[in-house]
């Protein structure tokens, strides 16, 4: 497959209703696949590098699903970062009371907002860093750069951690059958994979203003890792 075939087509989870039983397992199924990939270890690190020191005060984790992605990057950064207060946001899905108690545990402050992604950004509320788990490759190019706009808007700092358009991980989303994975899942990956990133297609997308850096590149074997942060911080 050429790197600059980027194709976004729809994914059945995201047609799902949240309390479908197919959309029960997938999501189960992600989270075994996200664990394997070891995806919460490459965002907490990236995270780590990226924000300034002291680390960051507040998050957005955009499309959170249940939240249990960012609590398990959280697990790794609440030993260096305390008292974070972290925003879980999705359209559909809401964190249990327990993944928002596991949070706390950590001494970290979560709560769980179902809104539009666009529209919660441009409500005016601000966020040291922005998070994206397998959320990005959902957009068209054009709807991608409304949002990476909104983001500029909220967050000084956003770290993705997306598909990477590649071979390899063409290949291997074709097997995740192999852990048991279902048809809702078989199809997603597969379709994840073919409208995720390569290159500096993400930094291309990026808002052109100044005091703003932009860094993107292969993490590990599957997933392309997107940072952008804001050189001076606004007061």
């Amino acid at each position: 497959m050429s790197p600059s075939a980027r194709r976004v087509e729809p994914e059945i989870l995201d047609a799902l209703a949240p309390d479908d039983p197919r959309a029960i397992r997938s999501r189960n199924e992600l989270r075994r696949i996200n664990r394997i990939m070891a995806q919460a270890g490459v965002m907490a690190r990236a995270l780590a590098r990226a924000a300034p020191p002291g680390g960051v005060r507040s998050i957005l984790d955009l499309g959170s699903g249940d939240g249990t992605f960012m609590l398990a990057a959280a697990r790794s950064l609440s030993r260096r970062w305390a008292g974070v207060s972290v925003t879980l946001l999705d359209r559909q899905t809401s964190a249990s009371a327990a993944t928002l108690a596991a949070f706390a545990s950590l001494g970290w402050r979560a709560r769980s907002v179902q809104a539009d992604a666009v529209a919660f950004l441009r409500s005016g509320e601000r966020f040291g860093a922005a998070t994206a788990n397998l959320f990005l490759h959902h957009f068209d190019d054009p709807a991608l750069a409304s949002l990476l706009a909104a983001i500029s808007g909220a967050a000084d700092l956003l770290v993705a951690c997306e598909p990477r358009r590649a071979a390899l991980p063409l290949a291997a989303s074709r097997l995740v059958w192999v852990f048991g994975s279902g048809p809702v899942t078989r199809h997603d990956a597969a379709a994840s994979v073919r409208a995720g990133f390569t290159g500096d297609e993400l930094s291309r997308l990026w808002p052109k203003a100044p005091g703003w850096r932009c860094e993107e590149g292969r993490a590990a074997l599957f997933t392309h890792r997107f940072v952008a942060r804001r050189e001076e911080a606004r007061p």
